[in-house]
């Protein structure tokens, strides 16, 4: 709980971050507002006050962006020019470390982020290296190999392999980390040489438009090849994913506004990159430290719950499980709801009123299905009179359900976690794996072989062993099964924004 002496935080930091946002959309080098003058309001989560507005996009102001982008790509120097595109993504980085502090504002105004991620993978993280890993990664990529003769058309016969850009790029961000998600999909769009239209979430525009006037007041970035639209409109954001002027869609999100986006992109064969849900297990072996480990379930309080890759199926020994139950209870009800702008606050508000109604929705699923929800599960009911219009959640454990239920194979997005005994090793692995989603987990064992060798047996994208960190820029990310198609960052991701042309001369 925030205390009485930090209660008008979240007010002033939403003032601030007010007072600095950009609400204009970036289009063909320009900011501009909707052609029709509409706008859509940005609504705290932790207090439920309007913000402010944004330029809400149109059809015309989307077939603009696009044409803006489909120019840029065809005509201009932005593929061709490596150097360019280098300087141009160390411009932006710096403009963006230059306004850290009005971004921290920013996102905990608006995502209702507390301010302790800004340390992790909020912002600071990705600080570190969205930008700058592609950018170096320019000047070292092999982009041309040699392949030799060959056998069949003589030893005067000569080919070669060829990294080209796709084209142009439609990137979709989502709300939950919004511009961490925006600078990983932009570094390594724009380092291989292509143009972009960038289409935040409705929820969390801000952050984005910001990257638009920083684009423009502070890099050489030529106009039309970085282009930002936010809309509240499903049916503006769809004409990205049906336009044939866009070559690739590069999402995350749900998986099933993933599914969505792969059936309407059909009619045009675009390439996809889909970072999509998950529902990914904390496996406690036999031999490891409970007491030790317990700590760790935490990660579900963070920013609410609201991340792809936390764990949030937890399998424990079930000779072990009312011991473990007790022990996440009594550390659960450590991480009140509280104030994001908060130094002390781990657990903020979710998004907005739907998702806090879908998050509860699944608790009182799960209790009229017989569970035991161990602590948690509500609404709290003992805020600061500045809190009571946020959409806060408690941090809940739920028990007496198996791998089966709802509430165990559904990603609910929220601080919820569900705890799963198990009777082996093998029970173990097998609960892990029976989920239709595949981004990540996590393994905790006395002994580091034991961990590493499971963790290879869980089909994942991603997994921690022994509290072990995969994050980074150079590192590969994203799902197995119904958690998406393709990877962020890393060489893997580079290469999915480029064409391969194989050239055969003499």
């Amino acid at each position: 709980m925030t205390d009485l002496a930090d209660a008008a935080t979240s007010v002033e930091v939403n003032r601030q971050a007010a007072a600095a946002a950009e609400s204009r959309m970036l289009i063909g080098g320009r900011l501009v507002a909707a052609r029709s003058g509409a706008e859509f309001e940005n609504r705290s989560p932790a207090t439920g006050v309007v913000l402010g507005s944004t330029a809400a996009a149109g059809p015309e102001d989307m077939d603009a962006a696009i044409a803006a982008a489909r120019t840029a790509f065809d005509d201009g120097i932005w593929a061709s020019d490596r150097a360019l595109r280098r300087r141009c993504l160390l411009q932006l980085q710096e403009a963006v470390e230059a306004e850290r502090d009005q971004i921290v504002d920013e996102l905990i105004a608006e995502v209702g982020a507390p301010r302790m991620t800004m340390g992790i993978a909020q912002l600071d993280w990705p600080l570190l290296d969205a930008l700058t890993y592609p950018a170096d990664l320019i000047d070292s990529f092999e982009w041309e190999r040699d392949l030799g003769p060959g056998e069949v058309a003589g030893p005067d016969n000569r080919r070669m392999v060829v990294k080209e850009p796709i084209g142009v790029v439609g990137a979709i961000a989502p709300w939950n980390f919004p511009l961490e998600i925006a600078l990983n999909k932009l570094g390594q769009a724009l380092a291989t040489g292509n143009t972009v239209v960038l289409k935040p979430d409705p929820n969390t525009p801000w952050n984005a438009t910001r990257l638009g006037r920083l684009i423009v007041e502070h890099t050489d970035i030529p106009a039309g090849v970085v282009n930002i639209v936010p809309t509240p409109d499903n049916s503006v954001a769809e004409m990205l994913v049906t336009d044939p002027r866009v070559d690739l869609i590069s999402f995350t999100g749900s998986t099933t506004v993933g599914q969505l986006i792969v059936r309407r992109s059909a009619d045009t064969l675009k390439k996809v990159f889909l970072e999509l849900g998950g529902k990914s297990a904390m496996v406690v072996l036999p031999d490891a430290d409970i007491d030790g480990v317990v700590g760790n379930t935490m990660a579900v309080c963070v920013h609410a719950g609201q991340g792809c890759a936390i764990t949030t199926r937890l399998l424990v020994p079930a000779s072990r499980h009312d011991e473990v139950a007790e022990k996440v209870a009594d550390l659960f009800a450590l991480f009140r709801p509280g104030d994001p702008a908060s130094d002390a606050t781990v657990l903020g508000p979710v998004v907005n009123r739907a998702q806090q109604e879908r998050v509860l929705g699944y608790v009182e699923r799960a209790r009229a299905a017989g569970a035991d929800i161990v602590t948690g599960g509500r609404a709290p009911a003992d805020l600061p009179e500045h809190l009571r219009g946020g959409t806060f959640v408690e941090a809940t454990l739920i028990a007496g359900l198996d791998n089966s239920s709802e509430a165990a194979q559904d990603e609910i997005f929220g601080p919820v976690m569900v705890l799963l005994p198990y009777d082996d090793e093998e029970d173990a692995l097998r609960i892990a794996n029976d989920s239709r989603y595949g981004l990540s987990g996590s393994v905790w064992s006395a002994s580091d072989e034991r961990a590493l060798a499971f963790a290879r047996r869980v089909r994942t994208g991603s997994m921690m062993v022994n509290g072990g960190m995969f994050y980074g820029a150079d590192a590969p990310y994203g799902g197995y099964k119904q958690s998406g198609v393709g990877r962020q960052n890393g060489v893997e991701g580079f290469e999915q924004y480029l064409e391969t042309k194989t050239i055969g001369y003499r």
